[in-house]
């Protein structure tokens, strides 16, 4: 037990810790904040071509965890709301 005690914190662990101390202190509009802010600096430091290239990744790497019954759900979804706010107009 002595040891376990002694043992310096990986990375990994002071990363959780911190997170876990974070979600006990914010709400879900702090979340939204940080993320609204996030995402303007990244616009504002990145060009076309990187939102093409993460935008590419993204799709590969979907297509790679995903079947076909995936596409047509989410397909099926789309639609729907589609034909939902088409009636709503």
């Amino acid at each position: 037990m002595a040891n376990e005690k002694n043992r310096k914190m990986t990375t990994e662990e002071a990363g959780r810790m911190g997170g876990e101390a974070t979600s006990a202190n914010h709400d879900k509009e702090f979340y939204q904040e940080i993320g609204k802010k996030g995402g303007e600096a990244t616009s504002e430091s990145h060009d076309k071509e990187f939102y093409q290239e993460i935008g590419k990744k993204g799709g590969e790497a979907t297509s790679e965890n995903h079947g076909r019954e995936f596409y047509e759900e989410i397909g099926e979804k789309g639609g729907n709301a589609r034909n939902n706010n088409r009636k709503n107009d």
